[in-house]
Parts: structure tokens; C-alpha cells; sequence
């Protein structure tokens, strides 16, 4: 998949852990689970919108689009 999930590395630059902010964004942690190993089809804006707020950051840092051949 081309579209890369950086939310470990938010995260640790944050220092708060997963079930942190699967608590505060009102997600159970396995669902925050698949985001961050990138297994997830699909992503809400308001939960998008959401992680940006607490993790004080810009969709753009937490996904990253890479070409198929690069990978």
C-alpha cells in the first residue's frame, strides 16, 4: 500500500502511549492498532481530525504517500 502510517513516531516524539490516545480519541486500542500497522481500509475525518488535535500535529505527519516502486 502506498500510503505509509506514521503514528508511532508521533507518538514517541509526544512520549504518550497508544492506549493513551485510543482512550482520548474514544477508539478501542486494537482499532487504533490496525491504523498504526497500516492494515486499515479506510480512515474518518473526525477521527483524523481528532489524533491531530491531542497529538498537536498535521495529517501529513502522521501518513505519507510512497510510491509502489520505492518500496
Amino acid at each position: 500500500m502506498p500510503i505509509i502510517i506514521n503514528l508511532d513516531v508521533m507518538l514517541a516524539k509526544r512520549k504518550m502511549r497508544s492506549n493513551e490516545l485510543a482512550d482520548r480519541i474514544g477508539m478501542t486500542t486494537a482499532n487504533l492498532s490496525i491504523l498504526k500497522t497500516g492494515k486499515a481500509k479506510a480512515i474518518r475525518f473526525s477521527t483524523l481530525e481528532a489524533i491531530c488535535e491531542i497529538l498537536n500535529c498535521q495529517p501529513g505527519d502522521i501518513m505519507e504517500f510512497v510510491e509502489d516502486n520505492k518500496l
